[in-house]
């Protein structure tokens, strides 16, 4: 029996393993969580729900892989090459694999390669036994979308990806399809992460502009963006900076392969071409070309909240602005008042057609939600974060170039962070 089978087979024993519940107010109370909570569950409540064996598998999860607001989800030992995308809707994935699956290959003792453009699908290590009140949602990890590696979730008879229902009890599993650069897996490489929410998490735009008022949540030059000036819907809106020389970074192709578990950071020129705006603070994007921005934008995520990016209406371009989507509680904030938030990395890929893009063009958006609880741990240097208070686009698997190589300051940072 393969991990693959054998984790879909375990998917009743985890559910046996972990604490019966029967109402709302028992999974709060379980989880250490004030009755009548409803959100985000925050580091604390995660840690809980782990000893609880709603979250388990074969081997220890890491404590560091608890991030203030999600779980970082870990590869398993089994790789499928498959055919196609998919679904399993009201099949589970070890009967749809039969069908999709044209290889398979184990990456437990060493290294293998993805190839760019080729579907990959991957058994994750944890898997879950939820309660009835309890629902997840995954994204990729920052470090992920920033080298162009498009990854999703799917469940057994999920319908949605990235999407884990109420209640669900069975493996998780991760589809992976590199799209810019050859990449080198191992097992228990962390690729993409879990956020798991109890009752209502949303929050309305009235909502929004309100905390705003009172607790900023988006900066410009270090000064709290006025409210005049947001732009809501279901969100608030991110622009563009390209008001500089140097804006930003262009992946090429047909590169070496990419390690993703190798501890040194490669040299950045060898992976990516420095992008200047032309006259009038403009750039032209290639068709299918992948790139890396910043938003003209600072964010600031105060510890109550949590935030994901969403793709922008496809209807404003011919373009994609959503890769990797987590925002921790935490991010650009500091509680002493000295961070006036941190600008987020937009990964940009253009469709079909060249597509000119300006400075302060609205291309993606921030939703948010609230947190069920505060979480004892912030987004920050303190846990390790690697972009917290960025001036920079590149992922932290590659050097940072000077300002002359590519990098431009970012002029509302360089005075808090040195």
């Amino acid at each position: 029996m393969d991990t693959t089978t054998a984790a879909a087979a375990r998917g009743s024993d985890i559910y046996d393993a972990g604490v019966s519940v029967a109402t709302t107010q028992d999974v709060l109370e379980s989880l250490g969580l004030p009755p009548g909570a409803s959100g985000v569950l925050p580091s604390q409540a995660i840690e809980r729900a782990i000893a609880l064996g709603w979250i388990g598998g074969d081997r220890k999860i890491p404590p560091e892989n608890v991030q203030p607001a999600s779980l970082d989800l870990r590869l398993g030992e089994t790789v499928h090459r498959i055919r196609a995308s998919f679904l399993p809707d009201r099949r589970p994935i070890a009967e749809k694999l039969r069908e999709f699956s044209q290889d398979s290959f184990s990456i437990h003792e060493e290294p293998r390669i993805l190839e760019p453009g080729t579907p990959y699908l991957i058994s994750l290590q944890e898997e879950l036994a939820l309660p009835a009140g309890i629902r997840g949602k995954a994204n990729p990890k920052s470090s992920t979308g920033r080298l162009d590696v498009f990854t999703r979730v799917i469940t057994d008879r999920g319908r949605r990806f990235d999407q884990v229902q109420d209640g669900y009890v069975g493996p998780l599993f991760l589809e992976v399809v590199p799209l810019s650069f050859t990449v080198k897996i191992h097992e228990g490489l962390t690729l993409n992460q879990l956020r798991l929410s109890v009752g209502r998490s949303s929050i309305h735009d009235e909502e929004l502009l309100q905390i705003h008022e009172t607790d900023p949540l988006l900066y410009e030059r270090g000064v709290a963006v006025p409210a005049p000036k947001l732009s809501f819907s279901d969100g608030l809106f991110l622009s563009l900076d390209l008001s500089h020389q140097h804006v930003g970074y262009q992946a090429k192709k047909h590169r070496r392969a990419l390690d993703l578990g190798r501890g040194q950071p490669y040299d950045w020129k060898e992976f990516w071409d420095p992008v200047e705006s032309e006259e009038g603070d403009t750039i032209v994007l290639d068709p299918n070309a992948f790139y890396l921005l910043l938003s003209n934008e600072s964010v600031r995520i105060p510890p109550g909240l949590a935030a994901e990016m969403a793709a922008y209406d496809p209807t404003s371009g011919e373009l994609r602005t959503h890769y990797a989507g987590f925002f921790d509680p935490g991010f650009g904030y500091d509680p002493a008042g000295a961070l006036r938030g941190s600008r987020a990395a937009l990964e940009v890929r253009a469709h079909d057609v060249p597509f000119a893009i300006e400075h302060g063009q609205k291309v993606a958006k921030l939703t948010y939600e609230r947190m069920a609880a505060e979480p004892e741990t912030l987004y920050g240097a303190g846990i390790g974060s690697s972009y917290q208070g960025q001036t920079d686009t590149l992922g932290k698997h590659f050097t940072r170039p000077s300002e002359d190589g590519g990098a431009r300051p970012d002029d509302d940072q360089l005075d808090l962070f040195g």
